[in-house]
């Protein structure tokens, strides 16, 4: 018998995996990356989802599902979560996808790590069973970490896998993952309960405000995790390095036609303007950058400006920012 594994990584999907394998069930993983994703080992670059497949043995399919993503980001049908999360129709997505796959690889049904109630917004048992239906594979997605809390799947009662072995947890307490882990013998995992960047309140934050002005694309996004950020106009934003290794990933995600506001007499950080700009709003961030280098005591601050994928240059003489305008700007 073969299944779908959707596989993120963490402790619950290892478990279920596991568990699974040790049934004699074939197991392909299927894993949906986005730049939201904070899934990585911390003594590994490797996504975590290739790490656990590799270990198991198991194949493994991964789709960047990050553009598509991002349509669902701003107008989710059932609606974000505390942050910007919409995360009952990312599963949908994810299951549609199995689903797909499924079919490509003659499986005949899906597993997954979820445990009952763990997730406030897609793990309650409503929403389970709602994702189920809007994927169109009701019934054919078996859970074992909380089988023993949920109707059996078609997979159970037509005894293709043992809901007998399965387990009944519920809720957030990570405990019993934990225990579990000890008794099958697993044991690294750094993301033991997965990880989107979409939750956390800064970055969500920066998100709306992303949505409030012009909308999402993926190079804005991918400034987010980076720096400062200041909304100089609805049109245009400023990301200020926090030190030189952000200052060197700003000066890499600049495109052409972005500026680059640098000071001259000390240093300091790499000020990237996004966006339709005015002179007087090039002012203000070159004060802001003055603001957060070593010449910050200083009157005034010579700060070059230059245009990505141009020679010249231009500089601008500022005193530094002072807190009223960070507070004001900051986003």
């Amino acid at each position: 018998m073969k299944a779908i594994m959707l596989l993120s990584g963490g402790l619950d999907s290892r478990l279920a995996m596991k568990m699974m394998l040790d049934q004699g069930v074939e197991l392909h993983a299927l894993n949906h990356l986005t730049c939201f994703c904070t899934c990585t080992s911390k003594s590994s670059c490797k996504h975590e989802a290739i790490k656990a497949a590799e270990e198991f043995d198991v194949p493994i399919t991964v789709r960047n599902v990050t553009e598509e993503f991002l349509g669902i980001i701003e107008d989710p049908p059932h609606g974000h979560g505390s942050g910007v999360n919409p995360c009952i129709d990312c599963r949908i997505l994810l299951f549609k996808n199995a689903a797909r796959l499924m079919r490509e690889k003659e499986a005949s049904f899906i597993v997954t790590g979820e445990v009952l109630g763990e997730r406030p917004m897609s793990q309650r048992l409503d929403a389970m069973e709602l994702i189920e239906r809007r994927a169109e594979v009701e019934g054919f997605v078996v859970r074992p970490l909380s089988a023993g809390m949920l109707s059996p799947s078609i997979p159970e009662r037509k005894g293709w896998v043992a809901r007998e072995a399965f387990e009944s947890i519920q809720g957030r307490q990570r405990r019993p993952q934990f225990e579990l882990a000890e008794k099958l013998g697993i044991g690294d995992y750094p993301c033991p309960a997965g990880g989107c960047r979409l939750t956390d309140p800064n970055f969500a934050r920066r998100m709306r405000d992303l949505m409030a002005n012009g909308g999402l694309n993926l190079a804005d996004v991918r400034l987010l995790s980076h720096g400062r950020h200041f909304r100089l106009s609805p049109r245009a934003k400023a990301v200020v390095g926090r030190e030189k290794q952000e200052n060197i990933v700003l000066s890499s995600l600049a495109a052409e036609g972005d500026l680059l506001l640098e000071a001259v007499e000390a240093p300091g950080p790499l000020t990237l303007i996004r966006g339709d700009v005015e002179n007087g709003q090039v002012r203000t961030a070159a004060a802001i950058t003055a603001r957060y280098g070593q010449a910050r005591h200083m009157d005034e601050v010579t700060v070059k400006v230059k245009v990505k994928g141009s020679e010249g240059q231009n500089k601008v003489k500022t005193p530094p920012a002072g807190e009223q305008m960070l507070e004001e700007l900051r986003i």
